[in-house]
């Protein structure tokens, strides 16, 4: 794979994790008897609720007015985006990200 075909892999990738992860999230449904930790009943949607700390509700707020998505979009791609940086992470990759305009780059880190 070239160096102008690794980014694009990655976008590639990055949607497919994404609508997977809007589809298992989008529906709602509703199950009469408790599911077992790490299980979903058939033919359901997981439902979470969250209790968000103060700066994370702002940028909530914020990606909501900037992007017009919806929380459940918004938190459907906070976690196909995590899940897939995680992915790569556990597999010895780095991220970086690059300005286009400067070149600088950045290594990420997640703590």
């Amino acid at each position: 794979m070239t160096a102008k075909q690794a980014p694009q892999s990655c976008l590639e990738n990055m949607k497919s994790a994404t609508t997977a992860v809007s589809r298992a999230l989008d529906a709602t449904s509703t199950t009469a008897e408790p599911v077992a930790r790490g299980a979903q009943p058939p033919d359901s949607d997981v439902r979470i609720t969250v209790a968000l700390i103060p700066k994370v509700a702002g940028g909530l707020t914020r990606l909501q007015q900037r992007t017009n998505l919806s929380k459940t979009d918004i938190a459907n791609r906070a976690i196909s985006s995590y899940e897939f940086f995680d992915e790569h992470l556990q597999a010895g990759r780095e991220l970086i990200i690059r300005d286009r305009k400067t070149g600088e780059t950045l290594l990420v880190r997640f703590l």
